[in-house]
């Protein structure tokens, strides 16, 4: 029966090769865009705000408004995801980013050293 269903999986679910990210990295999410019978490539920049089983939100400002919006991490619309920064956060879920302004609404950087 487990073989049955792997094999269903491995056919039907499309998975795209996304690299690891979390709450509180800065990402650029290239999305495609039907316009009619034609297809462009989008670029979303923002924050991460939270993951869930299956979406993830990401958050920017955009002429001084915020805009979320949330993606389907098996979207097949999802070209690729670069991530720019990794970001120091103690909470899985950034809400409190909203209503923050200037310098609180900046989130630490994560350094690694080797």
């Amino acid at each position: 029966m487990d073989n049955l269903i792997k094999q269903v999986q491995e056919k039907f679910v499309t998975s795209n090769a996304l690299p690891e990210f979390g709450p509180g990295d800065t990402i650029i999410l290239s999305y495609k865009i039907k316009e009619g019978n034609k297809e462009r490539i989008q670029k979303f920049q923002g924050v991460v705000l939270q993951m869930k089983t299956a979406t993830f939100t990401l958050r920017k400002i955009s002429n001084g408004v915020g805009v979320e919006r949330i993606f389907p991490f098996n979207s097949p619309f999802i070209d690729s995801i670069e991530v720019l920064k990794r970001g120091k956060v103690r909470r899985a879920r950034l809400f409190y980013l909203r209503e923050a302004k200037g310098k609180a609404a900046k989130i630490k950087e994560k350094i690694f050293t080797a």
